[in-house]
């Protein structure tokens, strides 16, 4: 009998799912990565989207969360359940502001994510120009959620179309979540 690698991290792309190149793809060749399995990933519903991270979470090892753009929403949402399984933190990278003009009409059951701290440590990961965030609630939720703010700078929205194919400092994050987890 062969062992399965352990899971390690669980990824949590946004609307129409991370394409080919993008930095969670790339992560998600790691055997040790398991990407959620929504029922739709162009028409996204958040209890789905839900559902789907407990499956992916219930099948790993207290793992980070690798959360991009509506995903990161969706962890939020799914950390403030009181049912949910333990992690060792989440890695929320793009958060798009829910009432800005680029949010999916598709996505309105993302909207209005809690704004409770996180109950597992948290980093969250902003560009300046981010299209999705145009008014810079990233800052904001991080505060809210009791995490670790990195502002990269004039990046955009942190994803293929803004140049991040690998990307050495997504896996280097995830690392130190899993070591401040102990």
């Amino acid at each position: 009998m062969i062992d399965s690698p352990r899971i390690s991290a669980v990824t949590v792309p946004g609307i129409d799912g991370s394409g080919p190149g993008h930095w969670q793809t790339l992560l998600d060749a790691d055997p040790t990565f398991l990407r959620i399995q929504p029922a739709s990933w162009s028409d996204p519903v958040l209890d789905d989207w839900i559902a789907a991270l407990d499956r992916a979470v219930a099948v790993a090892d207290h793992p980070v969360l690798v959360a991009h753009s509506l995903g990161t929403l969706a962890v939020a949402h799914w950390a403030a359940r009181p049912d949910r399984s333990p992690v060792a933190g989440a890695l929320l990278v793009a958060i798009p502001d829910p009432a800005g003009p680029g949010f999916p009409t598709t996505a309105g059951t993302f909207r209005e994510p809690p704004l409770t701290p996180l109950p597992f440590p948290s980093i969250v990961v902003a560009s300046t120009n981010d299209p999705y965030d145009t008014e810079g609630v990233a800052a904001g939720y991080a505060e809210a959620w009791g995490s670790r703010f990195l502002d990269l700078g004039d990046v955009g929205h942190i994803n293929t179309d803004a140049g991040y194919g690998e990307w050495p400092l997504a896996k280097t994050l995830i690392d130190s979540l899993h070591r401040s987890a102990g």
